[in-house]
């Protein structure tokens, strides 16, 4: 995974969150979904929450029902990184996680974003994370094109990046179809190797991100 808003060099080291987990739909000849979601904010107040365990504030903060997964030990520390991200630039609460919810229907299947404001060179990467108990179903693919849709509604995002672990067949196949291109490779001090992809953003008539 890339250091936050900076251009990638080889190798570089960075304590990060995994940008792609290891949840993908298991499909590979195309990046079309049946499945549909939209995305909730998680303001500073629920991730906080979120941190301190207390789903019910969470959730209520949240405007969603949360679940269990974003308890999790490495949903924490996510929520924590980002919460100091937050604090540092209040600005990126724009571009980073939200919880993803499944329409129709309303679950929370899992969480998404970016992981910050684009850099000077136009890039954003992503992130996103599917719920045990939704995997396999279509929903890695809404989330990834939801988050491109998202990038190409912004005129000052030039390029997509997605960073995956060269074993996380799963995340590969989740991406593939996209039209993404390998584009190196670099050192993640969580998650070790990590192949680089990136895509341009796909300008489109589309409104801002809200």
């Amino acid at each position: 995974m890339s250091k936050r808003g900076n251009r990638w060099t080889p190798f570089e080291r960075a304590a990060t969150i995994s940008t792609v987990t290891d949840e993908s739909d298991g499909q590979t000849s195309s990046p079309a979904s049946s499945k549909h979601v939209r995305f909730v904010e998680l303001p500073s107040a629920a991730m906080t929450a979120l941190l301190d365990g207390d789903l019910t504030r969470a959730s209520a903060e949240a405007g969603v029902e949360l679940t269990e997964y974003f308890v999790t030990g490495r949903a924490r520390r996510l929520w924590r990184l980002r919460l100091g991200q937050l604090a540092a630039d209040p600005a990126s609460a724009r571009w980073i996680v939200r919880a993803a919810v499944a329409e129709p229907g309303g679950a929370v299947v899992g969480h998404a974003g970016f992981h910050g404001p684009p850099d000077e060179a136009g890039i954003v990467e992503i992130g996103y994370s599917v719920s045990p108990e939704f995997r396999r179903q279509g929903y890695a693919r809404a989330m990834l094109a939801e988050l491109l849709r998202r990038a190409a509604a912004e005129p000052t995002v030039r390029t997509v990046r997605a960073t995956i672990s060269p074993g996380n067949a799963a995340s590969l196949a989740t991406i593939s179809g996209f039209g993404f291109a390998e584009v190196g490779e670099q050192w993640d001090d969580e998650d070790g190797l990590e192949l680089i992809f990136e895509i341009p953003a796909n300008r489109r008539p589309l409104q801002s991100i809200a």
